[in-house]
């Protein structure tokens, strides 16, 4: 039976895979900069936007990497505690529903719906601004939170925070 990850280990796998991502739209936005500059891309009337949108998705992509390098700083400098009573930012939660299915939240400063998978299962990061993390700060475990999901109302109770 895997054991369960570590908030370390966590932290460890978002900063690789947000620096994964990184690289992917470090290169697109490259790859999308060459195209609007391409000579065989430039106008050949006032009709011809071929560079222009070229230009807007590298803008697109040179935006998104940076934001990824913030988040990668976010998490490098995030002060992890080994075990929170009261859920806050840094928390990693298991949730149980009515059908005994748990899942495991990580409320993180940024990034929210990143799903990370570990040994132990899949972590999905949720951040504080979101429904169910607005929810969870500052509940303890046992607890119980109702969410609204379209016209469903789901409850999950908190079955473990570290």
């Amino acid at each position: 039976m895997p054991t369960d990850v570590t908030k370390a280990e966590l932290i460890r796998l978002i900063i690789e895979r947000l620096n994964n991502d990184l690289e992917l739209f470090v290169n697109a936005a490259k790859t999308a900069h060459e195209a609007a500059i391409d000579e065989e891309n430039q106008p050949d009337n006032k009709y011809d936007t071929t560079a222009l949108e070229a230009s807007y998705v590298a803008q697109g992509q040179a935006n998104r990497a940076q934001e990824l390098r913030r988040s990668i700083e976010i998490y490098k400098q995030l002060e992890l505690s080994e075990k929170n009573e009261k859920i806050r930012i840094a928390s990693l939660v298991t949730l149980g529903d009515q059908s005994g299915c748990q899942r495991k939240m990580f409320i993180g400063p940024t990034e929210g719906g990143l799903k990370i998978s570990t040994e132990s299962g899949d972590v999905t990061i949720i951040t504080s601004l979101s429904p169910l993390g607005k929810n969870l700060i500052g509940k303890s475990v046992d607890d119980l939170i109702d969410i609204s999901r379209g016209a469903a109302q789901i409850c999950y109770h908190i079955v473990n925070v570290t």
